[in-house]
């Protein structure tokens, strides 16, 4: 497994610093109790583990959906937009959860794009659409009138969004405001450089060194950390990541979960 070869874990091109402020967005709780039940072995797991990512740790803070939904809500509000693109489940679901609230998105077009490890340190850009389409082929049909919104649930580097807007064809992207549940301020004011942005939550900061997000679920499932050419890994996978964002509970985080792994996605091979 891979968080038992210290050796890699050293050479890891990708290692991580510990920040000042790590923000940890619950999508750990909801998922567990939906696919195990909320009296479950397993919810009683996924509460232990986002109790133990604060533990000794005052730099550590969750968030929860519904306060950063609040965040995006009171700087509106907007006229309905012709279109809205989510950019990945992640960000058609928090373009459908703002909706449900608002009532700004009725149309959603989900846009499969995530960001890879190249193996060297760096990242790329990928499609995840289930037809094989590019970007490019993915925007195609992009009305030329009405108004569009490109949702997210994450601003970090900015790498995706901006990519995406830069896609557009100029007429569209004049007529585009972006939307993300939390973001690094930086990179937020990148984007804003390109077309209006209402973020939830703008931490100020360095990346990585002063300010860094994570999504819960991605400590447990093997989907957090895509790469290329080779299978994905969860964050577990890599302890030296667990010990840089809660040095104070690492050996706890680490052992619970793996265990709530082994109920999510259990696997007799690995």
């Amino acid at each position: 497994m891979a968080g038992d070869e210290p050796r890699a874990a050293r050479d890891d091109p990708y290692a991580q610093p510990t920040p000042r402020r790590l923000y940890v967005h619950d999508d750990l709780t909801d998922l567990v109790d939906r696919r195990l039940g909320r009296e479950s072995d397993g919810a009683r797991l996924s509460h232990e583990v986002m109790r133990a990512l604060t533990r000794g740790s005052a730099g550590v803070r969750v968030v929860t959906l519904a306060e950063q939904l609040d965040d995006v809500l009171a700087q509106g509000p907007h006229r309905p937009f012709h279109l809205a693109i989510g950019i990945g489940r992640a960000g058609e679901a928090v373009a459908r959860a703002l909706h449900a609230r608002s009532g700004w998105f009725p149309r959603v077009r989900v846009v499969g794009l995530a960001r890879e490890e190249d193996g060297h340190g760096g990242y790329e850009l990928v499609s995840t659409d289930p037809a094989g389409r590019d970007l490019s082929a993915q925007l195609d049909g992009i009305r030329e009138d009405g108004s569009l919104a490109v949702v997210d649930d994450t601003v970090f580097s900015g790498l995706t969004m901006r990519s995406l807007l830069e896609a557009l064809p100029r007429s569209a992207l004049a007529r585009t405001h972006a939307f993300c549940l939390r973001g690094v301020a930086a990179s937020i004011a990148g984007i804003a450089a390109l077309c209006p942005i209402t973020a939830g939550l703008a931490a100020p900061g360095r990346l990585l060194e002063d300010v860094s997000f994570i999504n819960a679920s991605g400590l447990v499932l093997r989907s957090g950390i895509r790469r290329r050419g080779r299978p994905p890994l969860a964050f577990f996978d890599r302890p030296e990541w667990i010990r840089a964002w809660f040095p104070d509970a690492h050996g706890e985080v680490l052992a619970l979960c793996r265990r709530l792994n082994a109920l999510l996605e259990p696997d007799p091979l690995r």
